[in-house]
């Protein structure tokens, strides 16, 4: 793909006149945060996905031919202007310094990307490398600091995309990918047909081609991928139930009420097997209760225990539970429970990527001179090392517990683990009625197609939702009501390409995006040669 993108025709030193063009320093800062309000406009729960395309054409207009420290700078205001609307819900109970102090540290690494473009703008097929240095940031975002944060990937705005289908071919990394260049792409095409009107590249057919092909390859793309998302029921079906039992109060204290949470979700799962019995609801293969939705430890809580036995007898289906167990020594767990009906508890899934800042505190003496709340985390919570894939009745069913669905690892063992439907029980009482809930389903929504897998997400106050393998929503619920979801949805076994090949789409973006770097870094060194040659 790369030698189909004709030069940018960028000097390593920009003619003056050029310069004497160009607007003045505020125009482009100012560019840049459009650029990230853009990019944030994109995202669920606003139906604007498409704006992301426009985003990187701004975002390439601003940083082409740029310094690396300019392109760092306005790298980081895009950022800002990109984060800091997504993240406002961080800050939902704990007021303003921590949701300030994510978004100013992730937009770092958006700093470091703008670097990135700046320098590969230079560089003939620019707007493949530009595209790969934006995967690159994102891989880097994913994985540090703290195991990583990757709320934000451009994937987890693509939900309702023509570019979703992607997601099956190479995981998020080739969906960002595509949306990315086909942004860089557009930018590239309007320069150069700029350029052509003004008579400065007449007879140059080739790089205007080629910049069209940059913008058009990953639409045409997408729609060569649709074959690969599909939704038929190759291992049959099953009639699942997602239960929302809501919580007594919202945010931290959501849980305050000892076993409030536990007898709604007890009490709303009854209801459903009286409904069963009357006729007025089918009879579910199996039932899934969010994250946290038992408020206190059944197996050091006797009457939560019963409550729980109960209530899977009486629905008399294989129920996983969501509870959080408090050892006598060491760190808490945050665990799933398959109970069965007559048996109890049958197996567990600690999950594995515990929440830094939420679940346990880093740096706890550090912290608590910005924000007293970290010592509501009174005991911190320790990591599971097992994949999670209970068999329920015959089901395997894949298990990514909330802040899970955001790491492409967690999900994708859990299919490569035999799993033919995937859960991702969930608690965003915390954060109110804000747009992380949303946000976090069309995660699921790109989960579903990439591993061609229907997904069903219990959450305690919502939103529930049950998904189809092609990303439809199919059933969901309204915020802080309870409910109860019973679908039937298709089971499947096949593995899409992104299944297969793991993290090797991902590898190969950054190994392009790590030639583009090197490539500008050495054309840099050779003009800055030539300058002192000619000066000498």
């Amino acid at each position: 793909m790369s030698t189909t993108i004709a030069p940018a025709d960028v000097p390593d030193t920009p003619a003056a006149p050029e310069r004497s063009r160009r607007p003045r320093w505020p125009v482009r800062p100012a560019a840049a945060v459009l650029a990230g309000v853009l990019l944030f406009l994109s995202f669920p729960p606003r139906p604007l996905w498409w704006l992301a395309v426009p985003a990187f054409a701004l975002l390439g207009w601003t940083l082409r031919g740029r310094r690396p420290r300019a392109g760092f700078g306005l790298g980081y205001l895009a950022g800002l202007g990109f984060l800091l609307p997504l993240l406002v819900w961080t800050g939902e109970e704990v007021g303003p310094v921590p949701w300030l102090a994510l978004a100013a540290v992730e937009a770092l690494f958006v700093a470091a990307v703008g670097l990135g473009v700046s320098a590969a703008s230079r560089l003939p097929a620019w707007p493949v490398f530009a595209a790969a240095v934006w995967i690159l940031g994102e891989a880097a975002r994913a994985r540090v600091p703290f195991g990583g944060f990757p709320w934000g990937k451009i994937a987890f705005g693509q939900a309702d995309g023509i570019f979703l289908p992607l997601a099956a071919v190479g995981g998020t990394p080739v969906l960002g990918f595509a949306v990315a260049l086909c942004g860089f792409g557009l930018y590239e095409l309007l320069r150069r047909l700029r350029a052509r009107r003004a008579g400065a590249a007449a007879g140059r057919t080739g790089p205007l081609v080629a910049a069209g092909l940059a913008a058009l390859v990953p639409v045409a793309g997408a729609f060569a991928a649709l074959p690969l998302v599909s939704d038929a029921a190759e291992d049959g079906t099953a009639t699942v139930a997602a239960v929302q039992g809501n919580v007594p109060r919202l945010g931290l204290d959501f849980n305050a009420q000892r076993r409030a949470v536990l007898d709604n979700h007890a009490n709303r799962t009854k209801e459903l097997a009286a409904d069963v019995k009357a006729g007025r609801a089918p009879q579910p293969d199996l039932v899934l209760w969010p994250e946290n939705s038992s408020d206190i430890d059944p197996y050091a809580n006797p009457d939560a225990y019963e409550v729980i036995d109960r209530a899977v007898r009486e629905v008399n289906a294989p129920t996983v539970i969501g509870a959080v167990i408090a050892p006598e020594t060491g760190k808490l767990r945050n665990t799933l429970i398959a109970w069965e009906p007559g048996k109890g508890p049958v197996a567990e899934y600690d999950k594995r990527h515990v929440q830094p800042f939420g679940e346990y505190i880093p740096m706890r003496s550090f912290v608590r001179i910005f924000n007293s709340d970290v010592d509501r985390v009174r005991r911190d919570f320790g990591a599971g090392t097992k994949v999670g894939v209970f068999d329920l009745a015959g089901t395997k069913v894949g298990l990514a517990t909330c802040y899970e669905a955001a790491f492409d690892w967690a999900v994708r063992d859990t299919v490569t683990h035999g799993a033919q439907l995937i859960s991702v029980p969930s608690n965003n009482a915390t954060f109110g009625r804000s747009e992380m809930t949303y946000q976090q389903l069309a995660m699921s929504r790109v989960r579903a197609v990439e591993h061609s897998r229907s997904v069903v997400v219990p959450v305690t106050s919502g939103v529930s939702a049950v998904i189809r393998p092609d990303g439809t929503i199919v059933a969901e619920t309204k915020l802080f009501t309870p409910d109860v979801l019973v679908e039937k949805v298709p089971l499947r076994s096949s593995l899409t390409p992104a299944t297969r090949m793991g993290t090797l789409p991902e590898a190969l973006l950054v190994a392009v995006a790590a030639a583009g770097l090197g490539w500008s870094a050495a054309r840099s060194l050779r003009a800055r040669r030539d300058r002192r040659a000619r000066q000498a």
